[in-house]
């Protein structure tokens, strides 16, 4: 059964809490979502929704070792122990649809390629995590390295992208995720065709604002066709520079985007907010901007407690919000924060690859005896 996100005024939990995308690099050989991944997840199915952590719609799209894929069969079965486990749970999940575009090494390219991009551009300093030496996820060591060189996608190029991701919606579906979230945010693909510092092609898809965001348009035209347009959502990363990625308009950019996705009636936009410490902040003025121009569901994270989420909701900046690091280490986290129940501080060292130390053996608190709600 198909969802679309809470949306109204107020804070009732768990509805509002979103467990948003993270990378924990855990997936088995032919990058499939292991048992262990269906434990994790379900452990966490008390969020209002959960949106998988990145699944790239092809080997292409893949640039970290160790990350789950979802257009091989194979992939798809993997990943119906997940779903099935978190609607056994009670929960919702939305598979959030990947491609890295550049920001890959040519060991994880069919054949050992260049990755592709929007453009011939690489991004100085960013690196992607390998295993050169094929040790596997559970031993959790690899290396850092620079991403490889891209170069620019040919215009049919373009097309096949395309029909990877409605592939990927199709493959969504046959998995059992309630819906699907394009990952057009943090310096991945999608973002390298808006962001006017990565795109600097001369064609349909490059130059000005409409032709920097038509293969946006034509992604979720593209995977509408595989799922009700209410049951997608797209993820943006308005002023982050992540991966390398910058706009010279940010707020005008991504205003126009929203009212892109406003007029094609997708569900939500969740806006991922720069979040290291001396990050530029979105202000109040941009979210009410927002507001106004997208009538859907908006979510928003980027280090959100309890009292950040309260002050946007409060504001009617965000209908929900998405609770990342808390919840690796409180897979009963809207729980807690009902109950003010202290949180227990994530591992990092245990955050990328490896067993179940670190991801499935953090405990949930006995419920007997709490009572209260906020």
């Amino acid at each position: 059964m198909l969802f679309t996100p809470y949306k109204g005024n107020g804070f009732s939990l768990p509805n509002r809490i979103v467990m948003p995308p993270m990378t924990r690099a855990r997936a088995g050989s032919g990058n499939v979502a292991t048992a262990l991944m269906a434990e994790y997840y379900a452990q966490r199915a008390s969020a209002g929704l959960i949106i998988s952590e990145g699944t790239q719609i092809s080997q292409q799209g893949q640039g970290y070792a160790w990350t789950p894929g979802i257009y091989t069969s194979e992939q798809v079965e993997g990943w119906k122990l997940v779903t099935q486990a978190i609607h056994n749970a009670g929960g919702r999940v939305y598979a959030q649809l990947w491609h890295v575009g550049r920001v890959s090494h040519f060991s994880l390219q069919p054949n050992n390629a260049l990755p592709i991009s929007s453009s011939a551009l690489q991004a100085k300093g960013v690196k992607v995590f390998i295993d050169p030496d094929s040790n596997g996820p559970e031993n959790g060591v690899g290396q850092m390295v620079q991403h490889s060189m891209p170069r620019a996608m040919s215009v049919n190029e373009v097309d096949l992208v395309i029909e990877e991701f409605r592939l990927g919606a199709r493959n969504a579906k046959l998995a059992g995720f309630n819906g699907v979230e394009l990952h057009a945010a943090n310096g991945y693909l999608i973002n390298q065709f808006i962001d006017s510092g990565s795109n600097i092609r001369h064609d349909q898809y490059g130059g000005n604002l409409e032709n920097r965001l038509r293969f946006l348009k034509e992604v979720v035209i593209a995977v509408k066709s595989e799922l009700p347009i209410e049951n997608i959502g797209i993820r943006i990363a308005p002023l982050t520079k992540l991966q390398g990625t910058e706009d010279k308009t940010p707020e005008a950019t991504y205003l126009a985007v929203a009212d892109l996705l406003d007029k094609l009636g997708v569900g939500y936009i969740h806006v991922a907010e720069a979040d290291w410490e001396d990050a530029p902040t979105m202000t109040n003025g941009f979210k009410e901007a927002l507001r106004l121009i997208f009538g859907g569901t908006l979510i928003y994270s980027g280090k959100y407690n309890l009292e950040k989420a309260q002050i946007a909701l409060q504001n009617n900046w965000a209908d929900l919000i998405g609770f990342g690091r808390p919840f690796i280490a409180n897979p009963d986290l809207p729980f807690k924060l009902a109950h003010g129940v202290p949180l227990t501080k994530p591992i990092s060292e245990h955050f990328f690859g490896g067993t179940r130390i670190g991801y499935t053996d953090y405990p949930k608190v006995a419920h007997d005896n709490l009572s209260g709600k906020i």
